[in-house]
Order: C-alpha cells, then structure tokens, then sequence
C-alpha cells in the first residue's frame, strides 16, 4: 500500500523548498520564490513569516522582481544563524576556523587560527586542544545555539562513523576515539580523514564535479575517490590510499613501515622535508639548475603516479593540496608530456584539474561536513546527520 503525504511532511517540504531557493538566489523576493517553486502566494508568505521569526531569514532591502514593473522586498538567509568548526589536527601544530552557511570564513577572524601545540597522545593534550577551541569560539562572539558542531581533520584513517581513528601511523594514534576531545566540549563532534576533509571543500566550490580522484599533495601525500558527487571511503575505510602502493621495494622508508612507497616519491616531504616551499619555488621559476633539476625529478614520479591512477580510473584528478598553489600551467604540460610517455592510449590533455580551494581546505573541509548536512535539513532537531 501506497502511503500518503502527511500535511506536516508537505509543510516541512515547503520550508525546506523555500528557503533552499533563497539560499541559491542570495537575495529573492517573494513574487519570484513563489513563481519559481509553483506554490501559492499565501504559503510562500506564511513561511517566508516563520523562518524569519525563527531568524534563518531577514529582509534584505528591495530589488528588481522579474515578474513585476515595481520593487519588492528581498529576502535573504542568515549566513551565520548557524556555524560550524573545522579542526585540522598535525604533528606540530592545530589549525582552527570558523565556518558559516555559505562556506565562508565566519565571526570575527577573517582567516585560519594556527596555534603551536605538538600533538601527544596523552589527555592533556586533548583538554589543551578543547580548551583552545572554546576560547577561539568565545573570542568570536558565537552563541552556543548557533554552534552546529566540530570537524577534526586528522592524519589517518576515520571509521565510518567518525568516531574512530581506525588506522593512525603518521601520529601514532590507532584507536583513538573522538570522546578524547568531546568530553570536553559542549559540542558535536567528529573525526574526518584529511585528504577527505579536502576533497569536501573542493565539492563544496565545484558541484559539479561528479566523478574524480582527488590528491593531496600535502607534507603527506592522501587522496580522495569522488564518485556520484560524494567521497568514498570504501568498503573497509582506504579508499584512494594510493599513498601506500609500493613502487620501489628497495626504496626509502614510509612512515607505514614499507619501502618504496609512492609517499616517498610524490609528497610535499619527499620533495623539501621540512623546507618552506616559498624560497624553493622562487629559485626554480628564476631558473635555479639544481632546483630545476630537482622540481623535474619530482615532476617525473609525480606523472608517474597520476598515469598509474588514470589507468586504473578514467576520470578526472584534481590537484590540490599545498603544493597545488605553486603549480603553473608550464608544470601541468610536464606532466602530460611525461604522461604521454607511459600511457599506451594517448589521452588528451583534459583531465588534469587544479584545485579551486588549495588554500585551508582540509580545515575547512571539516566544518563543512556540520554546514552541509543543515542545509540538507533545516528542521533537524538534536545532532545532525553526518554522512562520510
């Protein structure tokens, strides 16, 4: 038997349908929310009423309506009614920001927060880390209704529900569980692979980036599988750790415990260690021999691994990572000269994508995880969803 809509769920539909438009229009009168959803006027300006009382909406002055010679009142959402953290947890250091419903940096900082802390997996540290958090939310001015939750990025492999850091070699934290931070926090909470928690923000500016390998050239070297529009964790969590397929059995050392690793070979570390990339950089575009010789090498394992990838999955790869804000299009005709090389098929040069988010996506990435399951459902009530 077939089951009926109830009025609550059309009602909620609405709602949802509604403010949904208005958050893509950025500024909508009611005339034309009311054309464009085919729903009578009395409904749109019922609910129009409501999420402005509740204070997801407010009006936004007057523009131009399409479907009439006079000016209307606009309407527009509240882009910090709700916002989310992202933590990006390394080695040395933890990165904070601050999220709202646009995506966009929210509060009073218009950027990242880095704060020196040395990761130890001891409980001090977690206490240390959420008692940052807290000043760095209080410094902000938010309120704690408008919290939506916290995204910890973390260098290692996250269970499927987030709660669990499954598999933690470069900070020797296997096992982990997300309960060393939330016991301290008021707040939702959840663990998010990194190169994933990137791979989210580069989704977020490119919707329509369906199917691709995203790659993280980062101090580590991680991916991402998007298929569908989504990351893909995979039926056991590694998904896209390509990092670990041995290359060179002799090779240097991983910190996995394996030789040869294309880790060794294609990320940020194997190129510079613990070097900035700034002055290394500026000597190979002033035309440096030793550096150049250098860049070319890595350049040469870096066709490699993207070959090996794009024989395996004809999609798109997007760089993106650290390294990803120094490559010029001069690098990217390297690589798919070099790639011409090893391919037996001859691809065209269409399949390399430079991230349009190369700067604090991981961090980033992790607040959107709370953003977008809101948007998913604005009515949500309790914790929100967070689907991996």
């Amino acid at each position: 038997m077939t089951k009926s809509i109830t009025p609550k769920q059309i009602k909620a539909n609405n709602r949802q349908q509604i403010y949904n438009y208005i958050y893509e229009s950025g500024k909508v009168s009611q005339q034309d929310i009311a054309y464009a959803l085919r729903l009578s006027r009395p409904t749109v300006a019922a609910n129009l009423a409501a999420l402005e009382t509740d204070g997801l909406i407010f009006k936004n002055g007057q523009q131009d309506s399409e479907l009439i010679g006079r000016k209307a009142v606009g309407y527009s959402i509240v882009r910090d009614y709700r916002v989310a953290i992202g933590v990006e947890v390394r080695r040395r250091k933890v990165i904070l920001i601050a999220v709202d419903l646009y995506g966009r940096p929210a509060g009073n900082s218009a950027d990242c927060l880095t704060l020196n802390i040395p990761y130890k997996n001891e409980a001090r540290y977690y206490k240390k880390v959420a008692s940052e958090i807290e000043s760095f939310i209080s410094a902000q001015g938010f309120r704690p209704e408008q919290l939506l939750g916290i995204g910890f990025a973390m260098q290692g492999l996250v269970s499927s529900d987030g709660k669990k850091v499954l598999y933690g070699a470069i900070l020797e934290n296997s096992g982990l569980t997300i309960e060393a931070f939330s016991r301290h926090l008021p707040y939702p909470c959840t663990f998010i692979h990194d190169p994933e928690s990137a791979a989210l923000t580069e989704l977020w500016h490119s919707p329509d980036l369906a199917n691709a390998i995203y790659i993280s050239l980062s101090h580590h070297l991680g991916g991402a599988m998007i298929t569908n529009g989504l990351v893909r964790a995979g039926k056991h969590g590694h998904n896209a750790t390509f990092e670990h397929i041995q290359v060179r059995m002799r090779g240097d050392l991983c910190y996995c415990g394996k030789r040869g690793c294309l880790e060794t070979l294609c990320s940020l570390n194997a190129l510079l260690g613990d070097d900035p990339p700034e002055p290394f950089f500026e000597a190979v575009r002033n035309g440096s021999p030793e550096e150049t010789k250098r860049w070319k090498a890595y350049l040469d394992n870096l066709a490699m691994m993207l070959n090996m990838l794009h024989l395996v999955r004809d999609v798109d790869i997007v760089l993106g990572g650290h390294l990803a804000a120094f490559l010029e299009e001069e690098d990217i005709q390297y690589l798919y000269d070099r790639i011409r090389d090893l391919t037996p098929f001859g691809d065209p040069d269409d399949f390399l994508v430079l991230s349009k988010m190369p700067k604090n996506n991981i961090t980033i990435g992790g607040a959107l995880l709370y953003i977008r399951a809101f948007l998913e459902d604005i009515d949500m009530e309790g914790e929100p969803v967070i689907e991996m």
